[in-house]
């Protein structure tokens, strides 16, 4: 009831931009006392929320806390789904494992799963990420489409543009995505995303989608043996990023996206993604659990595979593999 109640309020200030609410109108609108509203604004407070009070006026919002919180995030989110049940840790081992506890318990389509640090975080092939705190964005989202199991990898492709298109409108940063769900700036990593699934051999359950993303780590703030590879927005933009608007892009995108996909289908996502693509007509090298294949990266299907045509002209599907150009 309490989390409903701060939904509620949050919203109000939203819808109110830089207006003033009465504690008499806020009270009436959520349904509780004045001095319910008083104590809801002061753990806003509490949170690193700045609120200016003018007597007669009212209350509005004028600064939100650096520190990400669920709060933050909710205030001024327009969509209508994602991000609207947020579940938000300061430390966690993975966000991806608590996003597969809560899907076995049926939370809403659009649940996200928000941590300050990852103890454990992994990405394909159970890579460890490093994901420090206060730093990055690091959560899962819960997505139930009604698309058949082999379409599932799609929802990765469209991710990644998602992703891809909330930072350029946050930072002017043009990025690329290496196949399937790399997203690099200036040929270092920035975005990493992992797409599992809960299915039966016939239809999806739900996908857990995690994305990992360096934000407003300094050069010095990764391992060595990543500081040749990885980069953060914060280094290639050289200004710090506000996560919590980055977020509210990265879900607006999702959305807006997603919806296009299950009225249209895959076919505009899949333009989209081609036209970010790093790999798209150059000579990579796709290595696979079984073998390595060297040629050239034509593009992908329709359903999201890439195709690589070798040196003696035979076009190979690639369903997952480690990409090198």
């Amino acid at each position: 009831m309490q989390s409903e109640l701060r939904k509620e309020l949050l919203d109000a200030f939203t819808n109110a931009g830089d207006s003033f609410l009465s504690g008499q109108y806020i009270a009436d609108l959520i349904g509780c006392s004045r001095t319910a509203v008083w104590k809801h604004i002061e753990e806003l407070r509490r949170e690193g929320f700045e609120l200016e009070a003018v007597r007669r006026k009212g209350y509005r919002i004028i600064r939100t806390p650096e520190k990400l919180t669920a709060d933050e995030i909710r205030l001024g989110l327009k969509t209508k789904f994602i991000g609207k049940n947020i579940f938000y840790e300061e430390s966690v081992e993975s966000t991806q494992k608590i996003a597969h506890q809560l899907a076995y318990e049926n939370v809403p389509e659009g649940t996200v799963v928000i941590a300050e640090e990852q103890i454990s975080g992994r990405g394909r092939m159970d890579r460890k990420w490093h994901s420090p705190k206060y730093t990055g964005i690091w959560m899962s989202l819960i997505l139930r489409p009604q698309i058949p199991l082999t379409k599932a990898p799609q929802l990765t492709l469209l991710t990644a543009v998602a992703v891809v298109q909330a930072i350029e409108e946050m930072t002017g940063l043009i990025p690329e995505i290496k196949w399937p769900n790399d997203i690099l700036i200036n040929g270092k990593k920035v975005t990493g995303i992992l797409t599992e699934l809960h299915a039966e051999a016939d239809r999806i359950h739900s996908t857990i989608i995690g994305i990992g993303m360096n934000v407003n780590q300094k050069q010095e703030d990764f391992p060595n043996e990543l500081q040749t590879i990885a980069t953060s927005l914060f280094i290639e933009k050289g200004e710090v990023i506000t996560r919590a608007n980055l977020i509210k892009h990265i879900f607006a995108n999702i959305e807006k996206l997603y919806f296009l996909y299950l009225d249209e289908g895959f076919f505009p996502i899949k333009l989209l993604w081609e036209s970010y693509a790093i790999s798209i007509g150059k000579q990579i090298r796709a290595r696979t659990l079984t073998t390595t294949i060297e040629g050239k990266a034509l593009g992908i299907t329709d359903e999201g595979v890439l195709q690589l045509e070798d040196q003696h002209g035979k076009i190979h599907s690639i369903y997952s593999a480690d990409i090198e150009l």
